[in-house]
């Protein structure tokens, strides 16, 4: 698959080519693993952008989607923002990520 354009930071330049797979095959290129439990935080934060037009900074998605911040920080051993959004075809994560 080819991957659309991407930012220096592996962001999509347009949004609009987001698809489930481009998310999965920016991650194989990447050199990172989603599971089924990442997947359905992506699920949930793209929603929440869909619906709002917004990303939630780390502590609200956390309350939003009811896990402790701490775990989400443990599973995606990063802040989980920045692969949240970059791999669900999201903005940037602005403010405390």
């Amino acid at each position: 698959m080819t991957l659309p354009d991407r930012d220096g930071d592996g962001y999509l330049t347009d949004m609009s080519e987001w698809t489930p797979e481009i998310g999965q095959a920016m991650a194989d290129a990447d050199g990172y693993e989603l599971n089924e439990e990442k997947w359905a935080h992506i699920t949930k934060a793209r929603e929440y952008f869909e619906e709002y037009g917004s990303v939630l900074p780390i502590r609200k998605f956390a309350q939003h989607i009811g896990e402790d911040q701490k775990a989400l920080f443990d599973l995606w051993m990063t802040g989980p923002m920045k692969p949240i959004t970059k791999y669900g075809g999201m903005p940037k994560p602005t403010g405390c990520v």
